[in-house]
């Protein structure tokens, strides 16, 4: 909850000193990145080789701009780079060494690969090797979204995937339609959850798509998609959304969600369980 706190309150400061969305949701998604509670940037969690490879994207909501990294093994905040991508290149996803060269002729910070190791996700993927102490994935990606004071909407996305995945897997975070997606029309939303069923039931852009095209408002739109629509392929997970009215869901069909927001007011929620 702290770290939660940590990260809306460096959205907010963007905000109240007049920046833009989408430099607000870079903040709120950098502070979860550098905190290792949480599955992205430090504290991500191992690949089946007992290495890191971290996915982001962002996404602005006036012009239907977006940018994404995949499999980056070294670039402190992935989410700086997504956002490089779409404001530096002509290309909406880059991955693997061609996202971490531009990151780098870019100027952001890179690490050594040890400094996103946590002995905790490393115990936990030392369980996921083991048969007899094998755990249910855990879904710990980190997004977030915003509208600011000239009302455009944005939508960031970061993760360090799933625990002992194949190397070069790929799943919904850095694909602008299946855990992002944000267009001032219509939401802001970002996802977390089993990354293959947010794509194939392509989740942000559907939720998008009820809106606009099927006359849904925001709350029975993201609930129709989260609650109905993936469990029926297979999957689980949840979302935060918002739109330039400032209507906000948060629905989850999962046990739990680590998740809060902050109100034009100041005031600070945070939520981890549905009966909070």
């Amino acid at each position: 909850r702290d770290g939660l706190v940590v990260a809306l309150r460096a959205g907010e400061q963007i905000l109240r000193g007049g920046g833009t969305s989408v430099t607000a949701v870079e903040a709120a998604v950098q502070a979860l990145e550098d905190d290792e509670l949480f599955n992205a940037g430090k504290g991500s969690v191992f690949t089946e080789d007992g290495g890191h490879q971290l996915d982001a994207s962002i996404m602005r909501g006036t012009d239907l701009a977006a940018g994404a990294v995949a499999g980056l093994r070294t670039i402190r905040n992935p989410i700086s780079a997504a956002r490089l991508v779409m404001e530096k290149t002509q290309w909406v996803l880059l991955a693997g060494e061609g996202a971490e060269e531009m990151a780098v002729a870019h100027g952001l910070p890179t690490v050594s690969p040890d400094y996103f190791r946590t002995r905790r996700r490393w115990d936990q993927m030392m369980a996921a090797k083991d048969p007899s102490t094998a755990q249910q994935a855990e879904y710990s990606t980190v997004g977030a979204v915003a509208v600011d004071e000239e009302r455009n909407v944005a939508a960031a996305t970061s993760t360090g995937g799933m625990n002992n995945k194949v190397l070069g897997r790929i799943g919904d975070s850095p694909i602008i339609g299946a855990g992002t997606y944000a267009n001032n029309e219509t939401l802001a939303v970002s996802a977390t959850g089993l990354g293959e069923v947010f794509i194939r039931g392509a989740a942000a852009s559907t939720m998008s798509n009820l809106i606009e095209f099927g006359g849904r408002d925001l709350v029975t739109a993201v609930h129709e998609v989260v609650m109905d629509r993936l469990p029926a392929l297979g999957g689980t997970g949840g979302v935060v959304a918002l739109d330039r009215d400032g209507a906000f869901a948060a629905p989850h069909s999962t046990p739990g969600m680590l998740h809060g927001w902050l109100t034009t007011e100041g005031t600070i929620v945070t939520k981890v369980f549905t009966d909070e």
